[in-house]
């Protein structure tokens, strides 16, 4: 690392130790914590056909002399998901009245976008009442309708500034029949009433409400639920198995279990996929029909292998920048990378080693995702850091381009922490690898929930491989240069191969096309693409190939006809005008890649491999 990077990594890192003194200080020393005041919620939904929660806030104990003007403000973001939603963009019919005087409202104005001030004109207790607009089912969002109601506590409470660390209590009041599971414990002796001890707990406590079924078990002695909303062909007493098995291998290698209950949220649904870590919970969506195919199966394991590794990596382990949430704005960190991709290296790995799938198809995954790595054009574009860093104006906001300009967080982090991996598995033979870097960083800074900064990670890393990574940082996570795979797959007797396109004899046109509402709609063009160099552009409607019509499922077929440099005639419509031009196809591509062994091993790499994998080399072959 030259001066100038180490000046910009210590510059970073400054910053950031500022920024969380900042938050720490404003979440701790603005209002003290009083025992005689009460926060409590009561969450209703009479009419759940109408999608909107009825939220009553009883704010109780207020003294003489504390704020004259209450402050409420409502998250903009949920942690996890690293971007600004906005949630109060939902929130309707705000009041708020005195608690001995029903009848007489309070004055009330609205701040800003998330900021409600009210008037409590001496007052000690006040009710506060509005309702929240849920009709979008997600991991990190609302949900309600006749089945069932689902919430995030970003997305639905309001917190006091200065009063974070004062516990909540919540009271849900169902309709007929319903059942609630969450992650918070229960208030004795009163119904379907739940404590948090703050509101960072309340906001990492999801709430499921309806017709849903509950499947209790035990992993390490320690009770666990299954909560699954909606129908579909999962077998949940097979599931089930596999969570235990996944919850053991993740646990050895941290040494235990963080938690004393932990609950599984599932929404059966026809297109979701998606995960929400929490610290004793997470929530995943998924196909309702995508557990009988042996593939989608092992994707779904995939991700709750994901959400749970992330008990760890970003719920306890995390970047400086989210030691102390700020609930109103971004949280920045170059870090996300390591919080994401190597979660995501993990998620493959930990079915293996659980014995759930082979090696066989763990190598499968594998081969997927180093083809969706190398076949994404803004990895020449975005530097890996700089991914992290943006992801609140970009990851959650893709665009027609962002497949040319954007490289995400999480599959280039993967392939950095596969690279970290095989360095230090070389480097110590296998008696060390990136678990021993998890394990050090879950006493560091895990353990003691304290944030680390980009150097500080760098160190951790360094000190367990035992050498230094300037130049690995600088290649892999700085700059957009090729990321060299053979040297590191290389000593345990493996090559990156790439067979896939030259073969099929494909001339590259550089779109993408799918039918919509009986148009051909162009999704995707490709920078310095034949297509780009036509004048086509996403949104065009593509008409015909050489005055022929050609149709999304025709066109891969219809360019089989033709050549590497040869011209062809596309028809289409751009912005509602008839327009024609002539495109030179480029020679076919390659599309797919995949590890495979080398000709002639040598010894040590067959006693790398074996040591890394479990399996002989051989045992791939053919």
């Amino acid at each position: 690392m030259n001066r100038e990077e180490l000046e910009s990594t210590a510059q970073v890192d400054h910053l950031q130790r500022l920024e969380t003194d900042v938050k720490r200080e404003a979440a701790s020393t603005t209002l003290p914590v009083l025992a005689s005041l009460q926060f409590r919620y009561q969450v209703a939904m009479p009419e759940p056909k109408t999608h909107l929660f009825d939220v009553c806030l009883h704010l109780k104990g207020w003294q003489q002399g504390t704020l004259s003007l209450l402050d409420l403000k409502m998250p903009v973001w949920t942690p996890g998901s690293y971007l600004v939603r906005e949630y109060a963009r939902h929130l309707q019919d705000f009041s708020t009245v005195a608690d001995d005087r029903p009848e007489t409202p309070l004055p009330w104005r609205k701040l800003s976008k998330n900021h409600w001030q009210i008037d409590r004109q001496g007052h000690e207790s006040l009710i506060v009442r509005y309702r929240i607009y849920a009709n979008e089912l997600s991991v990190r969002t609302n949900h309600l309708d006749s089945t069932h109601g689902y919430f995030n506590g970003a997305a639905l409470f309001f917190y006091v500034p200065g009063y974070e660390q004062q516990s909540v209590s919540v009271t849900i009041v169902p309709p007929s029949g319903w059942q609630v599971s969450t992650p918070l414990p229960t208030l004795e002796g009163q119904t379907n009433t739940f404590e948090a001890a703050d509101f960072d707990t309340l906001v990492d406590s999801p709430f499921e409400i309806g017709y849903h079924s509950v499947y209790n078990f035990t992993a390490l002695d320690k009770p666990h639920q299954l909560a699954i909303w909606g129908d579909g062909n999962l077998e949940p007493e097979r599931l089930i198995a596999d969570i235990q098995k996944l919850i053991q291998v993740e646990a050895d290698l941290f040494g235990g279990l963080p938690y004393d209950r932990y609950l599984f949220l599932l929404h059966l649904s026809s297109q979701g996929f998606g995960g929400l870590e929490h610290k004793s919970s997470c929530s995943l969506i998924y196909q309702r029909f995508g557990f009988r195919s042996k593939d989608k199966y092992d994707r779904f394991i995939q991700l709750v292998a994901h959400e749970f590794f992330h008990l760890w990596n970003v719920k306890r382990i995390r970047p400086k920048a989210l030691e102390v949430f700020d609930y109103e704005q971004e949280n920045y960190t170059p870090s996300l990378w390591f919080s994401e991709g190597m979660t995501s290296f993990y998620d493959l790995v930990i079915p293996y080693r659980a014995g759930i799938y082979d090696l066989r198809t763990y190598l499968v995954a594998l081969n997927r995702e180093i083809t969706r790595f190398q076949m994404t054009p803004g990895r020449k574009v975005q530097p890996l850091s700089e991914s992290s860093f943006d992801a609140w104006i970009k990851l959650y906001r893709a665009d027609a381009n962002s497949p040319n300009s954007q490289m995400s967080y999480y599959l280039k982090g993967e392939m950095v922490a596969l690279l970290l991996d095989l360095l230090i598995r070389e480097r110590h033979r296998n008696r060390r690898s990136l678990d021993d870097v998890m394990r050090q960083l879950w006493e560091q800074f895990g353990k003691p929930e304290v944030g680390f900064t980009p150097a500080q990670l760098q160190q951790v890393i360094e000190t367990v491989a035992e050498t230094d990574l300037s130049d690995f940082w600088q290649h892999c996570l700085h700059s957009t240069d090729d990321l060299p795979f053979d040297d590191y797959l290389n000593p345990f007797g493996l090559r990156l191969l790439a067979d896939g396109g030259l073969e099929d004899g494909v001339p590259f046109l550089g779109l993408t096309v799918k039918t919509e509402a009986g148009r051909e709609v162009v999704k995707f063009v490709e920078t310095a693409s034949p297509a780009q160099q036509g004048g086509i552009d996403a949104g065009d409607e593509l008409l015909a190939m050489n005055g022929l019509r050609v149709s999304a499922d025709q066109l891969t077929e219809r360019l089989r006809d033709f050549r590497g440099g040869d011209r062809l005639q596309l028809s289409f419509f751009h912005q509602d005008e008839l327009r024609s031009s002539i495109v030179t196809l480029a020679e076919p591509r390659l599309t797919r890649f995949q590890v495979i062994p080398v000709e002639r091993p040598s010894h040590s790499q067959e006693q790398n491999f074996l040591g890394w994998l479990g399996m002989p080399l051989a045992s791939i072959r053919g």
